[in-house]
């Protein structure tokens, strides 16, 4: 018996894309104002095409977990540690830390802190909806809404942390203590990881700082609600990172997938852990020796799903700061592999074609 999937391509020729996406952009209730409404069917901007790779993991192994336990404490320690996040960094694009010196109490609270921004009455939220970028906090439903090729099941809030923090009283009470707090904590890890970074590209330990890598920091508040078709759409779908570097904080119910080897592979949730990713312009900067890899969150019957992702970069700074592959790395044998950008204007591009799964970095490709 054949099985009948939706797809996109075949939905009824008088169906108006446009006006069901500016409907729910009106609403400002976001996806989780949809499932507060009872709806037992997705509406049809949500469907997705299939994956070429399906959905399912078959792979065994997992991403590395590395442990920071006394990074800075011992020099024989250290190395063993920086040639772990070499490894993880070439092959992967991704690894999990543990022992990285962020209290599991001021984790929960960030998790609890997005948990109550998205649950509390819509008429309140909705004070901060908006499209308008660059705004020290901004809550919306898909950022590429108008430009991706389908909408995904996630609401999310941006928030400006670095390098020039917020008032907080612009900030929402329900979260506003915990995201400087927040903050504070993973601009200090950021500094950890890009001296590692850094030691593992075998450059000066304080050479990616100094460049303005852990410079800047948005963090990212998502909310995946259940979903009744969770076969038919995505949490967030297949990407690459636009940034140096992600550090994700997931709760325990799961659906983040990274493409390993034309594989897609569980990020099995770690009590205490938080994710860690190489993003597209430290792949560029790295001349390709680190990788900036695919990954995707799945939809799921269970839910709400929080994570908390945070993004070093630079993106909404009026730098000129030209990027382009480390001189120091390259050589007759390898030469550079991109012409150089700002991060502004990577980013720009980034946004301009949505998550439509092709690579960013391809468009600066030689």
């Amino acid at each position: 018996m054949a099985t009948s999937v939706c797809d996109p391509n075949t939905v009824e020729s008088n169906y108006d894309r446009l006006s069901e996406i500016k409907a729910f952009d009106e609403s400002k209730a976001g996806v989780k104002g949809l499932v507060d409404a009872g709806i037992s069917k997705i509406p049809k901007m949500f469907i997705q095409p299939p994956d070429i790779y399906g959905r399912g993991s078959t792979f065994n192994g997992k991403i590395p977990t590395i442990d920071l336990d006394g990074v800075d404490r011992d020099s024989v320690r250290r190395n063993k540690i920086v040639t772990e996040v070499k490894d993880a960094s070439e092959k992967w694009g991704f690894f999990q830390v543990v022992n990285h010196g962020i209290p599991l109490g001021v984790l929960e609270e960030m998790m609890n802190g997005v948990h109550r921004f998205f649950e509390q009455d819509t008429e309140v939220k909705k004070e901060f909806y908006t499209r308008q970028s660059g705004k020290p906090f901004v809550y919306n439903s898909n950022f590429d809404l108008y430009t991706g090729p389908a909408a995904n099941w996630r609401d999310t809030f941006a928030c400006l942390m670095a390098p020039n923090p917020p008032d907080p009283e612009i900030l929402p009470p329900p979260c506003r203590a915990i995201l400087m707090e927040y903050s504070k904590q993973i601009m200090s890890l950021g500094d950890t990881l890009f001296e590692l970074l850094s030691d593992a590209l075998g450059l000066n330990r304080s050479y990616l700082k100094d460049i303005g890598c852990a410079e800047g920091l948005a963090i990212l508040g998502h909310y995946y609600p259940k979903c009744p078709q969770p076969d038919l759409t995505y949490g967030t779908t297949k990407h690459a990172d636009n940034d140096f570097l992600t550090v994700l904080l997931q709760d325990q119910i799961g659906g983040l997938q990274v493409l390993h080897q034309n594989e897609w592979i569980d990020v099995p949730p770690v009590l205490g852990a938080l994710v860690v990713n190489i993003g597209d312009i430290l792949q560029l900067i790295s001349n390709d020796r680190f990788k900036s890899v695919e990954h995707r969150v799945l939809a799921n019957h269970v839910g709400p799903r929080v994570s908390i992702a945070c993004f070093f970069s630079t993106a909404v700074q009026p730098s000129t700061r030209v990027y382009g592959p480390i001189k120091e790395l390259l050589s007759e044998e390898n030469p550079p592999k991109y012409r150089a950008t700002t991060v502004r204007d990577y980013v720009l591009y980034f946004n301009s074609k949505g998550l439509d799964g092709a690579s960013a970095l391809s468009h600066f490709r030689i």
